[in-house]
């Protein structure tokens, strides 16, 4: 196994952003890991509701209504795992989900925009600024961008707290089934650039469509490789 950059063991060929980049055995772990139980463990509206650290987790983040929900569902095949909202903000805790026993995945607060009173912004900002400053068992946080909008001064904020913090990152493009061919491969390929810049980010961009399924088999494949081994039979 090959060291990710800022920490995060990621295993030899370890997908970017396109299928045939990835270890065929390692797509087929990934759709292993995602057809197993995925379950609601706990909100938690402050530090003090947090689940104890035990699992590898791995952090979903971005701006209010990039499609986090819709994304989350479409890796697990299932349509109400998260809250999907045409309402941004409806995320108002953060989120934790046991998948097969292997991998926890975090439903962060989304930021940037967002229907809901400017104090109860803030509080769930600060909130979800702690989780990442100190969480304990955080491999990875999937910094997700709209293809529609690339990225965003919030989303360069982020990357920056994220790269003073030494917390590893991926960037996962949502949506992509709304761009051109030819404008996505461009879109990716000054996002790998960006990537290469920031300390933290993990250098890759794995572009996702909720609704065609494009790049959930990369997706997975990349997570397999932070969770706990499956268990022998």
């Amino acid at each position: 196994m090959a060291e990710g950059r800022a920490g995060g063991r990621i295993a030899p060929g370890a997908p970017g952003t396109r299928a045939g980049e990835a270890d065929p055995a390692l797509l087929e772990a990934g759709r292993v890991l995602f057809a197993q139980d995925c379950a609601f463990v706990s909100g938690a509206l402050g530090l003090d509701g947090l689940p104890a650290p035990g699992l590898p987790e791995v952090a979903f983040a971005g701006r209010s209504n990039v499609g986090k929900s819709s994304l989350l569902n479409a890796l697990v095949g299932r349509d109400n795992l998260a809250r999907v909202s045409n309402t941004p903000g409806r995320t108002q805790q953060i989120n934790f989900f046991d998948l097969g026993g292997r991998l926890r995945l975090v439903d962060l607060p989304g930021y940037g925009y967002a229907a809901a009173p400017e104090t109860m912004v803030k509080a769930w900002t600060r909130l979800a600024d702690r989780f990442l400053r100190g969480r304990a068992g955080l491999r990875r946080v999937l910094l997700l961008i709209d293809a529609r909008r690339g990225l965003m001064k919030t989303d360069r904020a982020v990357m920056d707290g994220l790269d003073e913090r030494a917390v590893s990152y991926l960037l996962v493009l949502t949506k992509a089934d709304q761009l051109k061919p030819a404008a996505l491969v461009a879109l990716e390929a000054d996002l790998a650039a960006e990537a290469a810049g920031h300390v933290a980010a993990f250098p890759a961009v794995i572009a996702t469509s909720a609704r065609t399924g494009l790049g959930l088999l990369e997706l997975r494949a990349h997570l397999c490789a932070l969770a706990l081994p499956a268990p022998a039979r």
